[in-house]
């Protein structure tokens, strides 16, 4: 009820005259994503009266992660993680507006991520702190499906609300990090590795030290959820 109540409103108020847009593409840009730091922009091209293909791509560069404090209470662990990612998410979409890029969609869709970290991992040996800095990345690959609304709100111009797209799929990857270690050094970084192993709840971890170094290897199912706003213009 309230949805409706929203999308009526919408398009009552912009219930304007605009000269008719002919255009096959529509070219957007995802600003709800700024606030994650990240780069979204999306394309769609028009293959039928009411459906589109579309490419989004996205890129965050490496940096510190937004809000990373609202998830651990370890700030010298948090503070020195650094990641980064990119991003291909093809869809098809389907308008149940009038036309095509208009009303409210229905998009099933693939994505396949790449994502980069690096972070000073802290562990203990004979009560001192010691640390080994870690680097990897972890792929994913999801599928879901995406609802939302996209109204014309001047010549060519379209505003876009991505409501709800959860997606669900797999990932793999690895993080490693090359230091010289004692015997001591490695017995408590095994020991502190295999801790984590038998933390996670889902997926597995797996995990080697030796000498020169300390590797993880991760794999198991990947979940999120697609949200966005954007501006798109249609040509």
């Amino acid at each position: 009820m309230g949805l409706f109540f929203i999308f009526n409103s919408f398009g009552q108020a912009t219930n304007v005259k605009f000269p008719a847009d002919t255009g096959k593409n529509l070219i957007k840009l995802n600003f709800g994503s700024f606030l994650f730091k990240t780069l979204n922009v999306q394309y769609e091209r028009a293959i039928h009266k009411k459906m589109v293909l579309g490419l989004g791509i996205r890129f965050a560069p490496k940096g510190s992660v937004p809000f990373i404090a609202s998830f651990g209470d370890d700030e010298e662990v948090t503070g020195s993680i650094k990641t980064g990612n990119f991003a291909f998410t093809p869809e098809v979409r389907w308008y149940f507006g009038k036309n095509v890029f208009k009303g409210f969609y229905v998009a099933p869709f693939l994505r396949l991520a790449n994502y980069t970290a690096a972070l000073d991992y802290d562990y203990t040996v004979d009560g001192s702190q010691e640390i080994i800095p870690l680097k990897g990345n972890l792929t994913t690959f999801t599928t879901g499906v995406l609802i939302g609304a996209q109204w014309r709100i001047a010549n060519k111009v379209y505003f876009d609300w991505s409501i709800f797209g959860p997606q669900y799929g797999f990932s793999k990857g690895k993080i490693s990090g090359t230091k010289s270690l004692s015997a001591e050094e490695q017995k408590s970084l095994r020991e502190e590795l295999k801790g984590l192993e038998s933390d996670m709840p889902i997926g597995k971890i797996s995990s080697s030290v030796d000498g020169n170094g300390a590797t993880v290897n991760v794999s198991g199912p990947w979940a999120g959820i697609r949200a966005n706003l954007g501006i798109g213009y249609r040509f």
